[in-house]
């Protein structure tokens, strides 16, 4: 019986997760297979669990939902308050995130001195994990969300101007906006104010080239999508399943 291993999320068509680890497996020999669960609400995880699978990775919605189901959390994430990664260690649910391992690796090559401040779309699970790589790095964060609260930093949509766009070299969208199937749609920021030294992010990855991505390209800006962090993440994924 091959070991089982998969993505815990609500919508997972755009998934390229099993592609990569099926193929990771079969080019090591390892008798293992990635599935996509699908689930309707984080409390049909448990379902999941009854399968006894190996190891888990956990998507939008449920990289935060998940935590109260887990017996123990690693200290990354516990400080950032999202899992993606799911360890079984002898009947415990270890929670974990790579998601920060993988997004410092995939902007390594890429930062500049000129890289002091990021503005982040969104407020869940990935913006926290990508929030934690800029503070570690000294780059100071911005939040853009439909619904901001009252802390420090953050903003809504509304809000967004020009003055924003230009005093913040990096921008990083961690929502699921333009996601294969609804490829046509995109967070509309005033795309006149980037210029070639920023760095825009998507973290989508399919499709490669967001209309977001696209948009940004055209001004000038160096572009990036999720892909080289997904890879990242995953690899770290498969080292943690098999400490």
């Amino acid at each position: 019986m091959p070991e089982l291993f998969g993505l815990i999320g609500k919508s997972l068509e755009h998934s390229f997760s099993p592609a990569f680890f099926n193929k990771y497996f079969n080019e090591n020999h390892i008798n293992a297979e990635y599935r996509l669960f699908e689930i309707p609400q984080i409390s049909s995880v448990l379902e999941v669990f009854e399968i006894n699978p190996k190891g888990l990775n956990v998507t939008i919605p449920y990289k935060e939902q998940i935590i109260p189901y887990l017996d123990d959390l690693d200290s990354v994430a516990g400080e950032i308050g999202a899992v993606n990664v799911i360890q079984f260690d002898n009947g415990k649910k270890i929670g974990f995130n790579t998601d920060v391992y993988g997004f410092r690796q995939s902007i390594k090559p890429f930062l500049t001195y000129k890289h002091e401040r990021a503005l982040i779309f969104g407020t869940g699970g990935a913006s926290k994990a990508v929030a934690y790589v800029f503070k570690s790095i000294g780059i100071d964060v911005f939040f853009i969300s439909n619904n901001p609260n009252d802390r420090q930093n953050h903003f809504s949509y509304l809000e967004l101007n020009e003055f924003m766009i230009a005093s913040c070299k990096v921008i990083v969208n961690c929502t699921p906006v333009g996601t294969f199937p609804n490829t046509n749609e995109f967070i509309n920021i005033p795309f006149k104010a980037l210029t070639q030294d920023h760095l825009v992010i998507d973290l989508i990855y399919n499709p490669p080239m967001s209309v977001f991505l696209q948009k940004a390209q055209n001004a000038g800006s160096t572009i990036l999508n999720g892909s080289s962090m997904l890879k990242e993440q995953a690899l770290k994924s498969w080292e943690i399943w098999n400490k």
